[in-house]
């Protein structure tokens, strides 16, 4: 028979910045867990994050959560694990959520060993190891060269969990990661503490949503789970939420392509075999998942480079008559405004290799040509013209002209003077400033799992 084991662990929220309640939060840390996690970034906004360096969450959103969380932390003498600081890991995001918990710690007179885990990566030390032939693309993946490591804003890898743990080794009270796992936040201090690592890595993909787990969610909040050595119960905190074995199982579908098979840096968890029981009507427990080791450690990469600089007009199609020839009605505007362009822009460098692009919401919108909907049922179309360039002021003039070819383009049922958009700002053109692309989506083969991420620690207070 196994020798008994418990470990608690409390989940902030799904997000550090997207809030959760301090009522959740307390009755967490009434249960006496042994670390609070809180994942704080994602690649789900896209690649803006990494290329500018700065959060998808406004910093004082980001502070309210790492207040309360911090407090909780040194009030009952357990460590806080943050990863994917400001929301992309990269230097310039980490750099500001230290100081976010810098600051917090002055106006609370909170002290504590902090350790700042580094993810954003040095460009030679991948040019190397691209040479080394230790670096292959996932799927899908863009061509990667040294001409794209050079181009790329900032590349940052994706730690597992043993950066974290070291910190820990080390006296870190608080631990401030940049690009991680989010996973990897909640798995290791269970699997050190006796914890099958299937069931660690399990809970921990359901931890890092915090209660995104629950049925009928109504905010983001906490989650509790508690571990025995080969199972673990999961609640969500509020007591107005529930979590069932549906719930629980289906967020194996979340973020995943295949839902029994989820890929870290160390192995792959296997959830073939997890089952799920109720054991009331708002607490799951599961069984049965396993942990594969990878045969080689990987580390993810992710990187971002600047396509450009990009205006937008946002207008109104109210007209039936447009609405029942739009996809014509397109066609015949972009090649004036391409006509147009050619005309005024005509022997200016800088105007090559422009986009200029055509959204309708109400008609593919949100899918593109994915969208099965071929009917139009809207009385109304919102249109968005988009031009990306590599100055703002080419990007603007070229909307700009655009927005004036939409604005009168003739259609054979009228035979005067036509307005066609309405545009709900004055003037009608956004500028939205320098946009990115993501440009990798690689792993590569570290000597170890630390290489890549150097660990500073401060002592606060």
């Amino acid at each position: 028979m196994d020798d008994p084991v418990e470990v608690r662990v409390v989940s902030a929220s799904g997000v550090c910045g997207s809030g959760f309640k301090e009522s959740s939060f307390a009755a967490g840390l009434a249960r006496n867990p042994h670390f609070i996690g809180c994942d704080a970034g994602s690649t789900d906004p896209g690649p803006a994050p990494l290329g500018t360096g700065k959060p998808s969450f406004p910093a004082r959103s980001i502070k309210r959560d790492l207040r309360i969380m911090l407090k909780g932390a040194r009030a009952n003498g357990i460590p806080l694990l943050i990863g994917s600081a400001g929301t992309a890991g990269g230097k310039p995001h980490l750099e500001l959520v230290r100081d976010i918990v810098l600051e917090i710690a002055r106006e609370e007179g909170l002290s504590f060993k902090l350790a700042l885990i580094h993810a954003e990566q040095n460009k030679d030390y991948l040019k190397r190891r691209l040479a080394e032939g230790r670096i292959r693309p996932l799927s899908p993946a863009p061509d990667f060269d040294e001409g794209v490591i050079d181009r790329a804003e900032r590349i940052v890898g994706m730690m597992g969990e043993d950066p974290f743990l070291r910190a820990l080794d080390e006296g870190a009270d608080v631990v401030i990661a940049g690009r991680s796992s989010d996973c990897a936040i909640f798995a290791g201090i269970p699997i050190r503490m006796g914890v099958d690592p299937g069931m660690a890595w399990h809970a921990a993909k359901l931890l890092e949503c915090g209660a995104a787990v629950a049925v009928e969610r109504t905010n983001p909040d906490s989650v509790f789970v508690t571990f025995g050595r080969r199972h673990f119960d999961i609640e969500p905190l509020d007591p107005t939420m529930r979590a069932t074995p549906q719930s629980v199982a289906a967020h194996a579908l979340y973020e995943n392509s295949n839902p029994y098979r989820l890929v870290e840096s160390s192995g792959v968890l296997d959830l073939t075999h997890a089952t799920y029981e109720a054991l009331d009507h708002r607490r799951v427990r599961v069984q049965g998942s396993v942990f594969e080791p990878a045969q080689t450690y990987t580390v993810k990469l992710e990187g971002a480079e600047l396509v450009g600089y990009q205006s937008v007009v946002i207008g109104g199609i109210r007209d039936p008559y447009i609405i029942r020839q739009i996809d014509s009605w397109v066609a015949r505007l972009e090649t004036k405004v391409h006509e147009r362009v050619a005309d005024v822009m005509k022997g200016d460098k800088a105007a090559e290799g422009y986009i200029f692009n055509v959204r309708l919401y109400g008609k593919n919108g949100t899918m593109g040509p994915l969208e099965p909907e071929t009917e139009i049922r809207s009385h109304e179309l919102c249109m968005v013209m988009e031009a990306t360039a590599s100055t703002q002021e080419i990007a603007t003039t070229i909307v700009s002209m655009a927005r004036h070819q939409a604005l009168h383009l003739p259609i054979p049922e009228w035979g005067g003077l036509i307005t066609a958009v309405a545009c709900i700002y004055s003037p009608a053109y956004l500028e939205r400033g320098a946009v990115y692309r993501f440009c990798v989506n690689h792993v590569v083969e570290p000597a170890d799992p630390f290489e890549m991420f150097p660990i500073e620690y401060i002592n606060v207070g």
